[in-house]
């Protein structure tokens, strides 16, 4: 139960769980799904074969389990940053920069995360890719919230829908992240999240 005092044994076996996850992470995000095996999974978290399918019954569970325990993490972040700042404009700061913070401490996850939630997945399993999608879809309608009450009090103008907002500034990160991946010393993540905002906000026609 939560709260309890984990036993020595308990806490040996979830740090095995946890070297295990970290090892199929490295491989998957570097490999690809079809390209990893069990095999793999337990040289690379330096682990026997039989005890790696103690705590997974196979690759799929594993992978899934990955997916779905990464993507909460990140997500969980996302939504607390969001509560964060005293009105619209420095809740979406703090999202532009937990975003950035997240993401560039693990350079694995970022793979794992694009390649579940935008359709080019190493392996679309039958319920991981909605239930993905799902996890994501009401993070995009939280951050839609912030939109449309900046919107209600005039802070934002109402030049679309609040939840094709949150797409948008969804998309606008993801490309700088998708750069910093491919060429992080040409095209770092920006520190100043006004340098995103701006974009986003103020557009190129001048008034």
């Amino acid at each position: 139960m939560q709260g309890e005092k984990l036993s020595r044994r308990e806490k040996e076996k979830l740090r095995q769980r946890q070297d295990m996850l970290a090892g199929a992470l490295d491989l998957f995000s570097e490999k690809g799904y079809h390209n990893v095996s069990m095999l793999d999974i337990a040289g690379k978290s330096e682990f026997a074969i039989g005890t790696l399918y103690k705590f997974f019954k196979n690759k799929e569970d594993l992978y899934k389990t990955l997916v779905l325990e990464q993507a909460d993490r990140f997500h969980e972040s996302l939504m607390e940053a969001i509560e964060e700042g005293n009105n619209e404009v420095e809740q979406l700061e703090a999202y532009i920069k937990a975003k950035g913070r997240v993401f560039r401490s693990n350079s694995s996850m970022i793979r794992l995360y694009f390649a579940e939630t935008r359709g080019t997945s190493f392996n679309i399993m039958a319920g991981l890719d909605s239930e993905i999608r799902e996890q994501y879809n009401i993070f995009l309608k939280k951050l839609a919230q912030v939109f449309e009450s900046g919107i209600q009090k005039n802070r934002f103008k109402k030049i679309s829908d609040p939840y094709h907002l949150a797409v948008c500034l969804e998309s606008i990160t993801n490309a700088f992240l998708f750069l910093w991946l491919e060429t992080p010393e040409q095209h770092p993540y920006p520190e100043d999240p006004n340098q995103i905002l701006d974009i986003f906000m103020k557009g190129l026609i001048s008034p």
